[in-house]
């Protein structure tokens, strides 16, 4: 029997779970169908900045101001999720005073409160920061945690009634009469496809997009903008720095828990090279060359890894590159666009203004379905952030726990589950339990994205063998310990390839001395 849908969403990034979100809240019988993991694609891949808006306040005002809205609902409703630290754009001496006078106007005209302060007032609040500098903006920038943001959405959906399809491809488009009216998906080790039917399916798979539409017989051109960073094993700054200049390489330095990201490149690939994005080493050499001008101390701070995302840029014509090209929120409805009806591409947009992607593209769906319900997802918090759950107030096992989950830690077990796992982020075995059994995970990586386990000080070094056994006792599936090591090391390796030198180096021998036999 074949099971229908109102809606199916491709792509499992803080898009589709937002989307997913939205539609199961206006009551639409909705599945998300993911490749891989959730949030394993580029939302897992980017500097967890939540944008004021002013990084494109002089450029883009209609998406600085699409920013400082999503920046205030995201603050009320994903409280758990965001850090609210604060940003300043700094001036050097080799940029344009008048360009941050500019940018001031620019940032006050869009609703963004900007606020040019002394050199010495910026070296106050944030002393990390160039002394160079001759000029500085305060404004609402903060961090959000992206994998957290996508869980919250994950799990609110589901709790309204939405299905989670993960590690299932889409192979193909079932039409009818030239409509859309359903996808075949063919599971992780499995030989037969499946037929899932639905009234409207949602192309939300980032830079996947493309090559799904095509499939499904229409076209997008879309630029696939690579974006390299590098993560610092500590956190340099706290509040985030920018260059208060034209967008350009490495001018962003992100704190996140309690580590630092600087990012970010922008270059154009080619669309079949989308699966295999990494940072190489030239790139982590402009990195560091010009992330230094924001913070000197950058240049003696051990580096962790390098990663690099691919951002889904919409060509409107012509030519173009990752700077030039709009960033904006594109809807395309494939009915009125291309002929074919029951499928709609959301794309474009940042991961601050997911929520809104969401909201813009469900309504379409709602109208194509006749469904009159508001969108509530504005107002009503996400799972774990319904209220301020005091961390000082437990015992040490559950307040690293509380900073990821919020209120979520009440639905974990710590009566047997007490034990710390990885000690750097303080994973409990409760936590783990918790990601096996409602964020289903299979694998460290998966669970490295759900809980922080082995992104800390030692990457693993110290807790992976730890970390396989019980993650395996938890999955039921004790035969896959030494599988899960190797593989989790192999993850790890691509990311500090590109920085092989000094602390990173000998971490990575001792990475080798310790699980030479996996490596």
């Amino acid at each position: 029997m074949i099971k229908e849908y109102d809606v199916i969403i491709v792509g499992g990034g803080i898009t589709g779970a937002a989307t997913a979100r939205d539609c199961a809240m206006r009551g639409l019988r909705t599945l998300l169908v993911e490749r891989g993991d959730i949030c394993d694609g580029a939302s897992g891949r980017n500097h967890g900045l939540l944008h004021s808006g002013g990084r494109y306040a002089v450029t883009d005002r209609e998406g600085a101001e699409e920013c400082i809205r999503e920046n205030k609902i995201l603050r009320r409703i994903a409280s758990n999720c965001v850090e609210p630290c604060g940003g300043l754009f700094i001036t050097l001496p080799e940029d344009s005073l008048e360009y941050q006078e500019n940018f001031v106007k620019c940032c006050l005209a869009a609703g963004i409160e900007a606020e040019a302060i002394s050199p010495k007032e910026a070296m106050r609040l944030e002393p990390s920061v160039n002394p160079r500098l001759i000029g500085a903006v305060k404004v609402p920038d903060a961090s959000v945690d992206p994998f957290r943001l996508t869980d919250a959405n994950i799990i609110d959906a589901i709790r309204h009634g939405a299905e989670i399809l993960k590690f299932h491809t889409v192979t193909s488009f079932v039409k009818e009469n030239g409509r859309v009216v359903g996808v075949k998906v063919l599971g992780h080790g499995e030989s037969t496809e499946k037929e899932i039917r639905a009234r409207q399916v949602i192309l939300a798979a980032g830079i996947w997009t493309a090559q799904l539409a095509e499939n499904a017989g229409v076209h997008i051109e879309m630029l696939p903008s690579k974006g390299a960073l590098i993560i610092f094993g500590h956190r340099v700054a706290g509040m985030v720095i920018n260059r208060c200049r034209k967008p350009s390489n490495a001018d962003i330095l992100v704190p996140g828990d309690v580590v630092s990201v600087l990012g970010t490149t922008s270059d154009k690939v080619p669309l079949d090279t989308i699966d295999d994005m990494h940072a190489t080493p030239q790139e982590v050499d402009l990195l560091l060359r010009e992330g230094v001008q924001l913070v000197p101390s950058l240049a003696a701070t051990r580096i962790i890894r390098a990663y690099a995302g691919v951002r889904p840029l919409v060509m409107a014509g012509g030519e173009g590159d990752g700077r030039s090209v709009s960033r904006g929120i594109v809807v395309l409805d494939h009915e009125s666009r291309d002929g074919v009806p029951g499928l709609i591409t959301i794309t474009g947009g940042k991961l601050t203004t997911s929520r809104l992607m969401a909201e813009m593209v469900t309504d379409k769906v709602c109208e194509k379905l006749g469904v009159k319900v508001a969108c509530t997802t504005a107002v009503k918090p996400l799972p774990g952030s319904e209220r301020r759950h005091p961390k000082n107030e437990e015992p040490y096992f559950k307040r690293a726990a509380i900073g990821r989950h919020g209120t979520e830690v009440s639905r974990m077990d710590f009566e047997r589950g007490r034990e710390i796992i990885c000690e750097c982020e303080q994973v409990t075995r409760a936590e783990i339990a918790y990601a096996v059994k409602t964020l289903g995970v299979r694998n460290i990586s998966d669970l490295r994205r759900h809980t922080r386990i082995g992104m800390g000080t030692c990457q693993g070094s110290f807790c992976i063998r730890k970390v396989a056994k019980v993650l395996a006792e938890e999955l039921g599936q004790p035969e896959k310990e030494g599988e899960f090591i190797n593989d989790y090391l192999q993850e790890r390796w691509k990311g500090m390839t590109p920085v092989l030198w000094g602390d990173t180096l000998r971490e990575a021998e001792y990475m080798q001395k310790m699980h030479g036999n996996e490596v």
